[in-house]
């Protein structure tokens, strides 16, 4: 397996889907998730340009993206599993962007870091589109006001959207949805679709897409 004619073949691909729904290829970016690869087999895909990466737990990333970080500048990590509350302040520490503000506990311990930090990651809020019990992410009934709180009395910039679609279902409507939202609260940035339906995705309005398998190549059963 190539992961760098992998990576060549999706960025194609995100250019291709971004023309076909009429809109620049570089409206779209990608979010290499990294989750589970180690740091050698991470370097080639830095090495071939990309500089966006997305890890699904704070203690895994901790033990290789300091280090990668180091190694090459300008890499953007973002945070894009659930967020445990003990887990915030090395989360704000290390990640550029968390893509899971999902409640209002972690929301507020994520303003308590930043300020004790002085550090200002990128915050999206995850919401939950299919209201999946099992599923982290703000029910979609409750963004707005969640999103209200967040900017107001938090004073949280919010500068994205995030969701996960059920596995089961076709992901439009859910990216329609989440695409509703954010226009409904002046958001921009959309991050959805993933190595299936990204190019779903893009022609619902995604602005980035966070994409493993089809790079990395698929992960082991857990």
């Amino acid at each position: 397996m190539d992961v760098r004619e992998n990576l060549e073949n999706v960025r194609a691909a995100i250019a291709a889907a971004a023309v076909e729904a009429d809109r620049k290829p570089d409206s779209v970016r990608l979010v290499a998730v990294s989750k589970t690869k180690s740091a050698e087999e991470i370097r080639p895909v830095i090495e071939a340009g990309q500089r966006l990466f997305g890890e699904n737990r704070v203690q895994e990333a901790q033990s290789k993206w300091p280090g990668l970080k180091a190694e090459t500048p300008g890499i953007e990590l973002h945070l894009i599993g659930p967020l445990q509350s003990n887990k915030t302040a090395e989360a704000v520490a290390l990640f550029d962007v968390i893509q899971t503000v999902d409640r209002e506990k972690i929301a507020r311990e994520i303003a308590r870091e930043m300020e004790k930090q002085g550090k200002t990651p990128r915050l999206y809020v995850q919401v939950n589109t299919g209201s999946e019990p099992q599923k982290a992410g703000i029910e979609p009934d409750q963004a707005d006001g969640f999103l209200a709180l967040c900017r107001g009395e938090l004073g949280l910039s919010i500068a994205g959207l995030m969701c996960i679609p059920p596995v089961d279902e076709n992901p439009g409507p859910h990216f329609a949805l989440l695409a509703k939202i954010a226009r409904a609260n002046g958001i921009e940035t959309l991050s959805m679709g993933m190595s299936d339906d990204f190019s779903t995705a893009i022609g619902f309005g995604a602005t980035e897409v966070r994409v493993g398998s089809a790079i990395f190549g698929a992960r082991p059963p857990l």
